[in-house]
């Protein structure tokens, strides 16, 4: 047994372990307030990436300028030893598919990477961010995918409108999260803010969809596709608990509905039987349960709102209504899941709990979902062709139209004419429609509660979103 323990140490001492290589990939446009940073946090991270690709596209700003400051070697020296990484700044000019461009032309100078790390011009992350990626991707072959948690920085936030917005965004995306978390870890989407991709599992997607590059142009959601390729390719797309980072909020009314809207009909169109251009609706596809549940959601968000204001000013008109505690309850219910997801965010504030416990401010910025819900739906049947980027852009420049308060305006529209309606019927069917309207009402915001309260008692694991 001795001369074979030699010979097997032997074997040991000459083998080389293979180190896994990253190349980073950050499309930029318009991004000269945010790209610094950025690239400041990655050059700061535990595990560097081996080479970090700027790609600057349809840009009319300092970015280029800015970004170019990085460029060139860096020899850095962290917890996990000396390393080196190259900046690269590459400006392609005019690039008419804009984002999902800039991703295929950076893939296309590291696809000989085991690693691609996709990076936001406005997204920074925990400086062990690349490592946990890194460490739970090389752990587990079957991995194609690995996204952070995401969230938002609050902090530097001024306005009372932006404010309210961001706090909103926060308990958005903490919801979204946990709910991945829960799933198993398996994220429907693996956002472009910061995630890292197998590029073997990037190959296999190309071959077997046709394609010549992992993103498609013809997407209003490039990463959401993207990653339903990548599952239906054979591999798992997760969510790390571990890896955190923080991404640009919109500050806006009009950002904030466009960015919706535009992610929001990308879903729909992925979701919908039969063909959108080229992209071929999915509506069974594991990673779209989630989606669907959302967009269910919603409708039952809308119908329960709209129908209980609707029979309570019914019944006041005509003296018929009878107040009931048990009508406190959902609100109440919905306030204490609120809440648990603020207790849930790692670094949660008192802005964060007092949008969850007044309720006001979650019920406006539900009305707001609601209204991105509506146009969403509005404009994918409506069949009308849209450049929702381009529109996305415009907004947030703050330029654009009205549209995000179209919804509102269409809903008090039908308010008149539901008044009007209400005001020519006999007593007899105003009677009626109160008493099969109540009930109907009742049984949805039951089943409604009772939803909410398995999400409210769910063990949580201890997640941190």
């Amino acid at each position: 047994m001795d001369p074979l323990a030699d010979d097997f140490s032997s074997v040991l001492e000459n083998t080389t372990v293979h180190r896994s290589t990253i190349g980073c990939v950050v499309p930029a446009y318009n991004e000269e307030e945010s790209i610094g940073d950025v690239l400041r946090s990655l050059l700061d991270q535990t595990r560097v990436p081996d080479v970090i690709h700027v790609v600057v596209n349809n840009t009319t700003d300092a970015t280029v300028r800015i970004a170019s400051e990085f460029s060139g070697p860096h020899e850095i020296t962290t917890e996990l030893g000396e390393q080196f990484t190259e900046v690269f700044v590459h400006d392609i000019g005019k690039n008419p598919d804009k984002k999902v461009g800039a991703l295929n032309y950076g893939y296309s100078l590291v696809e000989g990477y085991d690693y691609l790390l996709g990076v936001d011009g406005d997204t920074t992350a925990d400086r062990r961010a690349v490592e946990y990626l890194e460490s739970e991707a090389v752990s587990d072959s079957r991995i194609g995918g690995i996204s952070a948690i995401y969230t938002i920085d609050d902090q530097p936030i001024k306005g009372t409108i932006a404010k309210f917005l961001i706090a909103g965004q926060r308990t958005q995306f903490a919801a979204f999260n946990l709910q991945n978390l829960l799933r198993g870890r398996n994220m429907a989407v693996l956002g472009g803010q910061f995630s890292i991709f197998s590029t073997t599992a990037l190959r296999d997607v190309m071959k077997a969809n046709h394609q010549n590059s992992p993103w498609v142009k013809d997407s209003e959601v490039e990463d959401s596709l993207l990653s339903l390729q990548i599952k239906s390719a054979g591999y798992l797309t997760k969510i790390s608990p571990f890896a955190r980072a923080e991404v640009g909020g919109m500050t806006t009314l009009k950002g904030y509905d466009a960015q919706q809207v535009k992610w929001t009909y990308g879903a729909i169109e992925l979701m919908w039987p039969g063909q959108r251009g080229d992209t071929k609706g999915q509506p069974f596809h594991p990673n779209l349960r989630l989606r669907w549940f959302e967009n269910f959601s919603m409708l039952t968000n809308l119908f329960v709102r709209v129908a209980f204001l609707t029979l309570l000013i019914a019944s006041l008109s005509i003296n018929a209504f009878v107040f009931s505690p048990w009508w406190l309850l959902p609100p109440v219910v919905a306030m204490l899941l609120n809440l648990r997801v603020a207790r849930a965010m790692k670094n949660s504030n008192s802005r964060d709990i007092g949008f969850a416990v007044f309720m006001i401010p979650a019920e406006m910025f539900m009305w707001i979902r609601i209204s991105h819900f509506l146009r969403s739906w509005t404009r994918f049947l409506s069949r009308k062709k849209v450049d929702n980027w381009a529109m996305q852009a415009k907004a947030e420049k703050g330029g654009g139209s009205i549209g995000h308060w179209v919804p509102f305006i269409l809903l008090a529209i039908v308010a008149v004419a539901v008044a009007v309606i209400w005001n020519l019927l006999s007593p007899v069917a105003q009677s009626a429609i109160l008493w099969v309207g109540w009930p109907v009402v009742g049984v949805v915001t039951v089943i409604q509660t009772v939803l909410m309260s398995f999400k409210l008692f769910r063990r949580h694991q201890g997640f941190r979103v």
